[in-house]
């Protein structure tokens, strides 16, 4: 029996798609109907939305995974590694696969780069947004901005990326969940050897990025219905950037995830998935 989807559509199941010179980003699109765009979180890659490809593909849903440059089994150039050209590389792909009237989601650094996004492109591609334990608007503090870790800290953490990254994952990974047992051995080993795939210079560009990228003025330029998911223990990612992001987004809706840090995507999973998958049939 013929495949009837692939001689339809032959060109839009590519594993790997090119968005620029020597670059090309590796893509996860599986099933059919309502896109759902996903980017992940540093420094991770597509790979971490396993449960969720599972999910939303046994319900009707397209979903499609983007690993960023420099991260998983995507390419990884020398060159810029931030919001901006993660977004024109997310652009890339999307009209490729010529996705429309799509729900964008993006985890921690996924999210502020899908901030950039919609703001960049007002009106392409995109028609709801999701952010997930989102480090935005601003992932390190200001005189004017007294949320999350402070300079000094996300500078430390970027030397220790470049003089030892087993000890920055390990720290890391420490402080992802809520608790020590919020998220089981298994879980924790499985998202360390995704983080393994990152390229050492990414990790540390984007940590950059992350220390020094203010969105405060983006968000106020959002006017699709947007939700923001995030873990009431996060401790990458404070509960108040919630809140800031809230107040900052018309009309957005803010739902807690009351048990979970910022490992909101497998600590309360089943809420996770419920909550998204309400937000993309609304």
């Amino acid at each position: 029996m013929k495949d009837t989807l692939y001689e339809q559509n032959p060109e839009n199941r590519k594993e790997f798609i090119k968005v620029a010179p020597n670059v090309r980003l590796h893509v996860t699109d599986i099933g059919e109907g309502k896109p759902l765009v996903l980017i992940h979180g540093w420094p991770l890659s597509d790979a971490m939305y396993e449960y969720q490809y599972q999910y939303f593909v046994e319900r009707g849903v397209r979903v499609i995974g983007i690993t960023l440059r420099g991260f998983g089994r995507s390419g990884k150039p020398f060159g810029r590694y931030d919001y901006e050209v993660y977004a024109a590389d997310i652009k890339a792909v999307l009209e490729k696969l010529d996705i429309r009237d799509a729900v964008l989601g993006g985890f921690s650094m996924g999210g502020a780069v899908s901030v950039q996004f919609v703001s960049r492109y007002p009106g392409e591609h995109i028609s709801k947004l999701a952010l997930f334990g989102a480090a935005a608007p601003i992932w390190t503090q200001r005189p004017d901005f007294p949320f999350n870790i402070t300079r000094e800290a996300a500078q430390e953490l970027i030397d220790l990326s470049r003089a030892d990254r087993p000890k920055l994952y390990e720290e890391f990974g420490k402080i992802f969940p809520a608790s020590n047992t919020s998220v089981s051995a298994g879980m924790a080993a499985w998202l360390g050897t995704i983080n393994w795939e990152a390229s050492p210079y990414a990790v540390t560009q984007s940590l950059i990025a992350l220390k020094d990228t203010d969105l405060r003025s983006q968000l106020s330029t959002i006017n699709i219905p947007t939700v923001i998911f995030h873990g009431r223990f996060d401790k990458i990612c404070s509960f108040q950037l919630a809140e800031q992001m809230h107040q900052a987004i018309k009309g957005s809706e803010l739902v807690p995830f009351d048990h979970s840090g910022h490992a909101l995507f497998i600590e309360e999973a089943e809420k996770f998935n419920q909550e998204l998958e309400e937000f993309i049939l609304s």
